[in-house]
């Protein structure tokens, strides 16, 4: 590289600043304004659109995997050299399909791919899976209607992905899992062959990052990350501006975004029931992709331009607390306890010939003052 690195910053949400490193061969990129006419860029836009919408394991007991939580800052930054054998993907190109056949796995959030491929006309649904029967049964159902054939249907364990992936009549598979799957879940989709779409975030730990670069480089497999705020109207037109010169040459940026998440996070049967835990144990910035994702385009990371470092701050957290302290839940703990009793009372009433068998006050008394809860009450 000629001349010295020049810095430009990125702000994003939390707030994390990540200072950006641009080098002078930046204007001979692929990304010069000169290289991209406005009518290549809008087709280019336009595939990536399709391909947004085409595209838009082990147990974790812990957010963070151990590996990642105990490496050093030092050791974590390096970066780390390529395999012998593994090839770079950054040019990694698909032989023409008249249809691409997908799986999805996770029917709640995956439901809107599932969607998006039936308005697709070379796009196929094969299979569906969740952990929730009933979901994958449904999403099958809505394929049927639309398509007039049903897709494989797999659900009721854990696991059962494992043997979808595993069917050759597979491109691709869409990953729309709690976080803790999406690594598992991408790495043997592509070490079967197949093409990984996998929700945002796509990894949690740098080890886990290294280990989807690595798998789609040996495995020559696509490992496409669906942040579809990248696709959204007023960010491609900001793109194409950035693209067409119109800012001049970019040397700062900031980004955010902001959802108020408590009521998601403690709302039951939702994604709130496995997102709690990040937000109890983790004190960073979970969610960055959605603001991070459309900067990093505008100012050509990873294409003639890259990330250097970042600084995170966090302010106190108290939104969250006061929210649930504010909040009840439709029960407690001593209901947890006094309604699950009676399984070994029963047994123990069942044993002595139907004797009555007393039950513990898991409340300790406080049953006499405890207010009813709230869920009946008129509005």
């Amino acid at each position: 590289m000629k001349g010295k690195p020049k810095l430009s910053c990125a702000r994003i949400c939390n707030p994390t600043t990540a200072t950006i490193e641009s080098w002078d061969t930046m204007n001979k990129s692929s990304l010069s304004r000169r290289s991209l006419s406005r009518r290549s860029f809008l087709k280019a836009s336009a595939l990536a659109g399709v391909g947004a919408s085409l595209a838009g394991a082990s147990k974790a007991a812990a957010p963070l995997a151990p590996s990642s939580a105990l490496t050093s800052v030092a050791e974590i930054s390096q970066t780390r050299p390529r395999p012998a054998g593994q090839k770079p993907v950054h040019e990694l190109t698909t032989k023409p399909r008249a249809r691409v056949r997908v799986a999805v796995i996770g029917l709640h959030r995956g439901m809107a791919h599932v969607h998006a491929c039936l308005g697709i006309e070379f796009a196929e649904v094969v299979a569906v899976c969740d952990l929730v029967p009933a979901r994958a049964d449904q999403a099958a159902e809505v394929c049927e209607k639309n398509r007039g054939h049903r897709p494989a249907v797999y659900g009721g364990t854990e696991n059962i992905w494992e043997q979808m992936v595993e069917r050759e009549v597979i491109d691709a598979v869409y990953i729309a899992t709690p976080w803790r799957w999406h690594v598992p879940m991408a790495l043997r989709t592509m070490e079967r062959g197949k093409s990984a779409f996998i929700e945002v975030a796509a990894a949690l730990t740098v080890d886990d990052c290294w280990a989807l670069v690595d798998t789609s480089e040996r495995t020559q497999q696509h490992c496409v990350l669906l942040e579809n705020c990248c696709y959204g109207e007023d960010e491609l037109f900001v793109l194409n501006l950035a693209r067409e010169g119109v800012f001049g040459r970019l040397t700062h940026a900031e980004c955010a975004y902001l959802h108020d998440l408590r009521g998601v996070l403690f709302s039951l049967g939702s994604e709130g029931d496995w997102r709690r835990d990040y937000h109890e144990h983790l004190n960073g910035n979970l969610y960055p992709t959605h603001g991070l994702g459309p900067v990093a385009q505008y100012l050509g990371v990873g294409r003639g331009d890259q990330f250097k470092f970042l600084v995170s701050t966090s302010s106190a957290e108290i939104s969250l607390t006061e929210y649930r302290d504010q909040h009840q839940p439709d029960s407690v703990v001593y209901d947890a306890a006094a309604w699950s009793c009676f399984i070994e009372l029963s047994v123990r009433s069942v044993s002595t010939g139907s004797l009555p068998v007393n039950i513990p006050d898991f409340t300790r008394g406080l049953w006499k003052t405890m207010p009813p809860l709230g869920i009946a009450e008129k509005a």
